[in-house]
C-alpha cells in the first residue's frame, strides 16, 4: 500500500473516532497558502450526520492535531479542513520507495485481461491510422500488468477481407504455374516466390486493378469466399502470405517498442463460427432477412436506433461483426478472462456496441467486461487525418524515419559517438512520437508538429529523456562519493516539491486505469521532471558541504531517476545513455 493511501486510512480513523464513517481521499491543494492537501469529507457527511460541515470539522481537526505525521491544520471556508505534511512523514516515504520504486502503486485486485489493439491488416503497409492503437494499446497492456493484472495481448491482424482475395488474385496472375493453383493440389508445400517488397506493391496493383475493371473485382471477391470456406490451395498460398507480412509488421511494432502475445488474426475465429452461430440459433436469435442471417440487438432504452448485426451474407460470406463476435467466443473458451479490452479508432464504435450486444445477449460473454476503448485521430496542420505530401496516407516506416532525421539534427555530436547517432537518433525518434501520442486525453483529435515534438524544450518525448539521462550523469558521478543510506533532511520548497509529487503517482495510475488514457501520465512525469529540474537548478547536489543533506539530495534524485525510468517504460519509451 503506497503511503498516501495509508495517511487517507489514518485520516479516516479519524473520522471514525469522532462517529463518522466516510473512505477519506486526498485533494491537492489549489491554496498552498492554507495547506498541501485538503480534506472535503466535512462537507460531504453534514447532511447525513444532521450537524454543520464546520461543527463536524472541528472536531475532526481536534483528533487530526494528535497525528505527528500532520501539520499545519486548519479550516477553512465552510468545512475545508487543510491539512500539511510533516518532515518526518516525508523523510519516511522517501526512504520506503528509495530501494523499491513500485512500493509507490497500489495494486488492484487481479484480473485476467485480453486486450485487442494494433490491428495490422495482413499483405498491407502499417500506415499512420495504426499507430495510436499500438501506442495506446500498448501503454495500457503495460499499465495493466504494473497494476497487478494478468493479461493477454493479440495483434488481432486483419486477414479475412477482400484483400485476401485481391493478393492471392494478383499472385495467380504473377505466378499462374505455382503447385497451389493446380485442381489436383493436396496441400504439399511450395516456396514462396514474393519477396517484403513484393508484397508492399501487390496490394495496391491489385486494388487498382478491381476499382477499373469489375470481372476483376467479381474475381476478388469469390477467391476471398473460398479462402473463408478453407479452399486448400488459397488457403496455403495465404497463410505463406500471411508468415511473410507479420514478419514485416513485427519489426515495424518493434521500432515502436510494442510486443504481442499473441499476432491471431480474424481467420482463426472461422473454426468458432459455426459453433457460434448455432448458438445463436438455439436461442432463437437468428433470422434471415433476403438470405442473410441477421440478430436483433436494440434495446427498449434506445433513444437512438440501433441497427440489426448482419452476421452472415446471403451467399454464406462471413463479415467483420461475425469474427469479432466468434473471437469473443474463442478468447471466453480457450482464456477465461475477466474483461477484454478493444483499443481501435472511435470511428467504429457503433460495430463494437452492436457486437457487444450479441456477445451479451446470446451470453457468449458472460460475467466478461467488454470495454471498447476508442481513440481520436493524428492529423496534420489542416486539421485532416495526417497525409504525405502527395496526399495519399503515409506509412508507418516512413513517418518514424522523417522523426529520425529530424532527431539525427538535434543530436549533440560532442557527446553521442558517431557509431551510437543512428541507434539515438531512433530512440529519441520514437519517445517524441509516443510521447506526443500519449499526452493528449485518449479521445481527443491532435496536430502532427514535427518541430514541436523534437524539441529539447517544453512538454515533449526529447526533454524527458535529456533531464533523465542528466539524473543518471549525476547519479554516476555520486558512486564516487560516500553517502548515507537513509533520507533525513528536506532542504526548502524545491526539495519539498519534488517529494509531494512524488506522492501523488497512485492517483495519477489510478486515474489512468480508470479513463483508459495515459494522459494523466504523460502529464505527470512533465510535472515531477520540471520540479526536480527545479530542485537541480537551485542546488549544488554534489558539492554541497553538508554531508546529510548531499546525501539526502542524492537519494531523493535516484528516486525521481527511478520513478521516470518507471513511467517511460510504461508509456513504451526507451532511453539512451547519452543524447
Amino acid at each position: 500500500m503506497s503511503k498516501i493511501k495509508e495517511l487517507e486510512k489514518e485520516i479516516g480513523e479519524a473520522f471514525k473516532k469522532c462517529g463518522y464513517v466516510t473512505e477519506i481521499e486526498l485533494c491537492q491543494s489549489n491554496r498552498p497558502d492554507l495547506g498541501e492537501y485538503q480534506i472535503n469529507d466535512a462537507m460531504k457527511l453534514a447532511k447525513k450526520y444532521h450537524k454543520s460541515p464546520v461543527q463536524i470539522a472541528n472536531e475532526v481537526v481536534e483528533e487530526l492535531k494528535k497525528n505527528e505525521d500532520l501539520t499545519n491544520i486548519n479550516i477553512a471556508g465552510a468545512g475545508f479542513i487543510n491539512i500539511s505534511l510533516s518532515n518526518n512523514f516525508l523523510s519516511s516515504f522517501i526512504n520506503q520507495i528509495s530501494n523499491n520504486i513500485e512500493s509507490n502503486i497500489d495494486k488492484k485486485e487481479p484480473k485476467k485481461i485480453v486486450l485487442d489493439y494494433g490491428g495490422a491488416n495482413v499483405a498491407k503497409a502499417l500506415h499512420v491510422g495504426h499507430l495510436r492503437s499500438a501506442n495506446i494499446g500498448e501503454a495500457l497492456n503495460r499499465l495493466a500488468k504494473l497494476l497487478g493484472n494478468e493479461t493477454i495481448s493479440d495483434a488481432h491482424l486483419g486477414d479475412s477481407g477482400l484483400q485476401t482475395g485481391i493478393v492471392v488474385m494478383e499472385i495467380k496472375e504473377r505466378y499462374p504455374d505455382l503447385i497451389c493453383f493446380k485442381e489436383n493440389y493436396n496441400g504439399e508445400d511450395f516456396d514462396l516466390p514474393i519477396t517484403k517488397e513484393d508484397l508492399k506493391e501487390i496490394y495496391p496493383t491489385g486494388s487498382k486493378k478491381i476499382k477499373e475493371d469489375e470481372a476483376l473485382h467479381e474475381e476478388a471477391r469469390k477467391i476471398t469466399y473460398e479462402i473463408q470456406k478453407g479452399a486448400i490451395g488459397y488457403r496455403k498460398l495465404w497463410d505463406k502470405v500471411k508468415e511473410l507480412s507479420v514478419k514485416d509488421i513485427k519489426e515495424i511494432y518493434d521500432l515502436l517498442n510494442t510486443k504481442f502475445d499473441l499476432y491471431e488474426g480474424e481467420m482463426d475465429s472461422f473454426e468458432y463460427i459455426p459453433e457460434t452461430l448455432n448458438i445463436l440459433e438455439k436461442q432463437g436469435l437468428l433470422y434471415t432477412s433476403e438470405g442473410a442471417k441477421v440478430m436483433d440487438i436494440k434495446e427498449d432504452t434506445d433513444t437512438k436506433e440501433m441497427p440489426p448485426i448482419l452476421l452472415e451474407k446471403s451467399d454464406g460470406a462471413y463479415l467483420y461483426a461475425t469474427t469479432d463476435l466468434a473471437t469473443i467466443y474463442s478468447r471466453v473458451k480457450r482464456f477465461k478472462p475477466d474483461e477484454i479490452w478493444y483499443t481501435t479508432d472511435l470511428r467504429q464504435e457503433l460495430h463494437f456496441e452492436q457486437v457487444f450486444r450479441a456477445a451479451k445477449k446470446s451470453h457468449i460473454a458472460d460475467n466478461v467486461n467488454l470495454g471498447f476503448y476508442g481513440f481520436g485521430t493524428m492529423n496534420g496542420s489542416d486539421g485532416k487525418p495526417f497525409k504525405t505530401r502527395n496526399g495519399g496516407v503515409m506509412g508507418l516506416e516512413d513517418l518514424i524515419n522523417m522523426i529520425k532525421e529530424e532527431c539525427l539534427k538535434r543530436i549533440n555530436t560532442n557527446i553521442v559517438e558517431e557509431s551510437k547517432k543512428e541507434e539515438t537518433a531512433s530512440i529519441i525518434a520514437i519517445a517524441a512520437l509516443k510521447y506526443a501520442d500519449l499526452l493528449p486525453f485518449r479521445e481527443t483529435d491532435y496536430i502532427f508538429d514535427l518541430n514541436k515534438f523534437t524539441d529539447l524544450d517544453g512538454k515533449t518525448g526529447p526533454y524527458l529523456l535529456y533531464s533523465t539521462i542528466r539524473i543518471k550523469s549525476l547519479l554516476n558521478k555520486a558512486k564516487e562519493l560516500k553517502i548515507q543510506e537513509k533520507f533525513t533532511e528536506i532542504n526548502g520548497k524545491s526539495d519539498r516539491d519534488v517529494i509531494l509529487t512524488l506522492l501523488n503517482m497512485p492517483e495519477v495510475l489510478d486515474k489512468a486505469y480508470n479513463t483508459k488514457s495515459l494522459n494523466e501520465v504523460a502529464e505527470y512525469i512533465y510535472k515531477l521532471t520540471s520540479a526536480y529540474n527545479k530542485f537541480y537548478a537551485e542546488n549544488k547536489i554534489l558539492t554541497e558541504e553538508k554531508e546529510n543533506l548531499r546525501s539526502s539530495w542524492i537519494i531523493l534524485s535516484k528516486v525521481v531517476y527511478d520513478t521516470n525510468m518507471l513511467l517511460l517504460d510504461l508509456m513504451g519509451i526507451k532511453c539512451p545513455e547519452k543524447m
